[in-house]
């Protein structure tokens, strides 16, 4: 089998990549390299634009899998615009292509963001997205466009993810549990802006598996699929974060609580995954910060840029 991968040499490509070639499959990427390129050696990377790509550059694909776009809240609120288009339009665009290339499916990497404030309620895929933010209302378009595009020759997954954390060769610390774990060791405190709301978190080992567990689905599945590790509420995270570095780092790390209000309150059920996909998470928090602990010396330059999207994004004007 052979797929095509946009923005495959981000934080999640970079995971998701050496899994599928380990299964054999043969991959190509999209990517305009923002970050850099850590995949492995031998990987073919096309350094484009998605909006310059034709139907002739994805003749022959089996799968096209989008992780592309702007890929969290502070990027989208910067530039309202770009977040749109890279969202939004991009996604519609490759997978139309996709669809007359004779792509046979077409996964979509979506957000949790979609369902916004969601008060006390375990969300499944059937429940109102309500995101009033830019992020998750262009997340949100992006999944609409690829979605309606399904039949019986064009099979569409679209996950919404929860927010992705724990260790990549392509390192990010602008996610929940990476963010405070480097805050813990880089301030000795972490800063807990509402320890009440609630997050879905999915780590990537997780998330990786579930890109398999899709690319391997039967044919004939199409849908919106919720995909999680488990929820937590931020100060719950904060708990195991601070114990963590404590017990294992050595640390006396401080616990600052803000009370900030935020709309953005969550918690998903993946069960629609794990019965269709064979979604099955084996990671939670801990397991995140034991894998980040273990790979410390790879991102201990807690300053460096590439680490942060929103400051790589910003220098591009």
């Amino acid at each position: 089998m052979k797929i095509l991968i946009a923005g495959g040499a981000g934080y999640i490509g970079s995971v998701v990549i050496p899994k599928v070639l380990d299964r054999g499959y043969e991959v190509e990427v999209v990517d305009l390299l923002w970050f850099g390129n850590n995949l492995p050696k031998g990987v073919k990377v096309h350094q484009k634009d998605i909006f310059d790509l034709t139907e002739k550059d994805v003749e022959g694909f089996d799968q096209v899998i989008f992780l592309a776009g702007l890929s969290n809240d502070p990027m989208a609120e910067f530039s309202p615009a770009k977040n749109f288009i890279a969202n939004a339009s991009s996604t519609a665009y490759l997978a139309y292509i996709s669809k007359r290339a004779g792509v046979k499916r077409f996964i979509y990497a979506g957000s949790c963001s979609v369902y916004g404030y969601t008060v006390n309620e375990l969300y499944d895929e059937t429940k109102p997205a309500s995101s009033n933010y830019p992020y998750g209302i262009s997340k949100l378009q992006g999944e609409q466009a690829v979605i309606q595009m399904q039949d019986e020759n064009f099979s569409v997954i679209a996950f919404r993810q929860g927010t992705v954390s724990g260790y990549s060769p392509r390192m990010r610390l602008d996610l929940i549990v990476n963010t405070m774990f480097k805050s813990a060791l880089m301030n000795g405190e972490v800063i807990i802006n509402n320890p009440s709301i609630w997050r879905p978190i999915l780590a990537i080992s997780d998330a990786a598996n579930a890109y398999v567990r899709a690319i391997e689905a039967a044919p004939a599945i199409s849908g919106i699929f919720n995909i999680a590790s488990g929820n937590y509420t931020v100060g719950e995270v904060a708990d195991y974060v601070k114990e963590a570095v404590d017990k294992k780092l050595g640390k006396n790390v401080k616990l600052n609580i803000k009370n900030v209000q935020d709309f953005r309150n969550y918690k998903v059920t993946s069960e629609k995954a794990m019965n269709m996909l064979s979604f099955k998470p084996a990671h939670n928090v801990e397991s995140i910060l034991e894998e980040l602990i273990f790979n410390l010396d790879k991102f201990k330059d807690f300053d460096n840029p590439n680490y942060y999207n929103i400051q790589v994004f910003k220098t591009m004007g």
